[in-house]
């Protein structure tokens, strides 16, 4: 785990504390490298570093001297960011990567070889579920899509050539959640390695390396980013694994983030915690809201007491400020499927929601996975998995919250 020694604050008696997240997504916990005083950090937009003789290339190469000498290796703003990101899950290292997809494959293919098999949840992200079902397949790894609710679907599903278990909490677009200290505790007498992808709920809302995870998975280009203009994705966790990752990764060329998008991200970060607390205000509102409505015949959403898994969302979705925080995504359902379109072309026609299958933006996003994000999933899979044709997702934004909710409400009754 992360020393602490370098991320400390003084309380009022003296005593050493952990710096606020807030703190962190600013300033991080490195002292950086400025001798030019520039308050921002600048951009190292360049592909090749040079050096200045010999002696010191065989210093940089060999690790003996800290250096850069091509930014598909290492950029100084792409370190710069890692550590940012390293700081926020509080762990030793982390890596980024030109994509949340390419963080995911490359960790699928650096930990798993041909013959092995994999554990997953049976409600993924659409280009995960492809990922594992038509592409990976054909390098012969084996994967079965379990219910990871019940932890025991997974001690069932696991083989003597189970590598790892991988999953999403909470699930994309179901809202499903599973027990994440639970699962570490199978994987962890197994001996397998666990996954988590954290990219709904983010490093605010929940921990997963601290509750027995070995890799946590961000897609960058959510709600880290949080302005919906790069893509990008990052890996965190042990030292050790890290760097068995970024070796294979970096032969591959999949762990670069250009250096304008590692700024834009690192910048994005800085309000990160703010625009979290804001996210998990407006979801829960409109949840609620959505809920008594009586044209909607049902809400997910971990915040929600009718959720099945409410309590452990409470017990294991829990913000720096020691309240439990649910994210700010959320799916519904109309009653009568064939509303859900009608009501979203009003909704995006006559407000300022946007129609979109990204989602951590600070603007709210809506989408129907059915026939988005997961339509390359076969439809009799799709409803085994809940995720109906008249399911509509919602990114719910940062805008005032009224404002959303009168927009949801005048779409709602046009919509009947």
């Amino acid at each position: 785990m992360l020393n602490f020694e370098n991320i400390l604050g003084v309380d009022k008696m003296g005593k050493k504390r952990k710096r606020d997240l807030q703190t962190l997504a600013i300033h991080g916990s490195k002292k950086e490298d400025n001798s030019l005083g520039s308050h921002a950090s600048p951009i190292f937009q360049t592909s090749t570093f040079v050096f200045k003789d010999m002696r010191e290339v065989e210093q940089v190469l060999s690790g003996k001297k800290k250096g850069y000498f091509y930014s598909r290796i290492k950029n100084p703003n792409q370190e710069k960011l890692e550590g940012v990101l390293s700081d926020l899950e509080g762990v030793e290292s982390a890596l980024c990567f030109v994509s949340g997809m390419a963080a995911i494959s490359s960790v699928i293919r650096t930990f798993v070889a041909a013959g092995d098999h994999v554990v997953c949840g049976n409600v993924l992200y659409g280009c995960t579920d492809e990922l594992f079902t038509n592409i990976l397949p054909k390098f012969n790894i084996e994967f079965s899509f379990v219910d990871t609710k019940d932890q025991n679907n997974i001690k069932k599903a696991i083989k003597k050539n189970t590598k790892l278990i991988f999953l999403e909490t909470p699930a994309n677009p179901t809202l499903d959640l599973t027990d994440i200290e639970a699962v570490a505790n199978v994987a962890k007498d197994r001996n397998k390695l666990f996954i988590v992808d954290n990219t709904f709920a983010t490093p605010y809302n929940q921990k997963p390396l601290g509750l027995g995870a070995d890799l946590v998975i961000h897609s960058l280009t959510k709600y880290l980013n949080g302005h919906g203009d790069v893509v990008g994705g990052a890996v965190a966790g042990e030292k050790s694994l890290i760097e068995i990752l970024e070796k294979d990764a970096t032969r591959s060329g999949e762990c670069v983030l250009p250096p304008l998008e590692c700024f834009l991200v690192e910048r994005g970060i800085k309000t990160f915690p703010l625009r979290m607390r804001i996210h998990n205000y407006n979801a829960l509102r409109l949840a609620k809201f959505l809920e008594r409505h009586p044209k909607v015949s049902g809400v997910l959403y971990p915040g929600l007491p009718s959720h099945p898994q409410y309590k452990l969302a409470r017990k294991q979705m829990i913000t720096p400020t020691g309240f439990p925080g649910f994210g700010g995504m959320l799916s519904f359902e109309l009653k009568g499927e064939k509303r859900a379109k009608k009501f979203i072309n009003y909704l995006i026609s006559h407000s300022f929601v946007k129609l979109g299958v990204s989602l951590g933006c600070v603007d709210t996003l809506i989408e129907v996975p059915a026939l988005m994000t997961h339509a390359k999933i076969p439809r009799e899979e799709r409803i085994k998995k809940g995720i109906t044709d008249g399911l509509v997702r919602v990114s719910v934004g940062i805008e005032g919250y009224q404002d959303i909710e009168d927009a949801f409400a005048e779409a709602l009754k046009k919509a009947a």
